[in-house]
């Protein structure tokens, strides 16, 4: 890891007060890549490792305020949106993240709903997000139920995987990780498409109930890559390996779905 923060990043998502997921994991996630996190909190979850029992919404001047905020004096080398709730927080988001002379880098990830169970998104916003954010997106990172949301296609395998991911980048995204944990089997492929290419990368599934805020950690750590300067498949391979770990070497916290291990980087350094 690098002695010194390189790499600004503006999480717009919501707030887990568990610290497995949402904007904590984000945080986490982003330091332990060397890059400095700031943030927009959008909704508060009351939620552990068991679920969420209530959800606070933000209101929206204060979502856009806190971007604003950030954006007018600290900057931004890229920005990554979690839990955004209603469309009108996709709505203004979008709007806030095209303010500048030059479209910011931007990584997507769908949340829709949380690890237990609970939807962390108003039906209202799915279209919302089609339809306005993820054109403007540099990478989207949707699991196999949030791209059937989004595609309206049954994903069962790699190859419905690669349709899937084809129809997102349809949207306008730049590019789609379509992650497979939810598929069944003794491997996890995560499939990596642009304009030009496809990439398959793959990892051997860790038997684990401890994988709260999977998808918060790669997408964040994603984006501190990107916003450090590395190429797209180099952010995505080095975020997997990092998330890999972080569930390998868990911490087994909480009765449910536990934390990763976020220093899991430091922890290959020292070895």
């Amino acid at each position: 890891m690098t002695s010194s923060l390189q790499g600004r990043v503006l999480i717009v998502a919501g707030s887990d007060s568990g610290g497995g997921a949402g904007i904590q994991a984000d945080i986490k996630s982003v330091t332990a890549m060397g890059g400095f996190a700031m943030t927009a909190v959008t909704a508060i979850t009351v939620q552990n490792t068991l679920g969420v029992s209530a959800i606070h919404e933000v209101p929206l001047d204060i979502v856009v305020g806190q971007m604003r905020a950030v954006l007018d004096d600290l900057g931004a080398d890229a920005v990554k949106t979690g839990m955004l709730h209603s469309a009108a927080i996709v709505e203004a988001v979008a709007e806030e993240v095209s303010r500048g002379e030059a479209l910011l880098p931007l990584v997507v990830d769908p949340v829709m709903v949380a690890k237990g169970g609970a939807s962390l998104l108003e039906d209202s916003a799915v279209s919302a997000i089609r339809e306005v954010l993820i054109p403007l997106a540099a990478l989207v990172t949707p699991n196999v139920p949030e791209a059937e949301v989004l595609t309206g296609r049954k994903i069962v395998d790699v190859e419905g995987q690669k349709a899937a991911a084809d129809a997102l980048l349809g949207l306008g995204a730049e590019a789609v990780l379509l992650k497979g944990g939810h598929l069944a089997g003794d491997i996890i492929f995560d499939v990596l498409a642009t304009q030009e290419t496809m990439q398959v990368f793959s990892s051997p599934r860790i038997d684990t109930r401890h994988t709260h805020g999977t998808g918060c950690t790669l997408a964040s750590a994603i984006a501190a890559h990107i916003a450090q300067g590395l190429d797209l498949t180099a952010a995505v391979a080095t975020a997997r390996d990092y998330v890999h770990e972080a569930i390998r070497t868990a911490p087994g916290f909480g009765k449910g779905h536990g934390p990763l291990n976020f220093l899991a980087a430091f922890d290959e350094d020292e070895d």
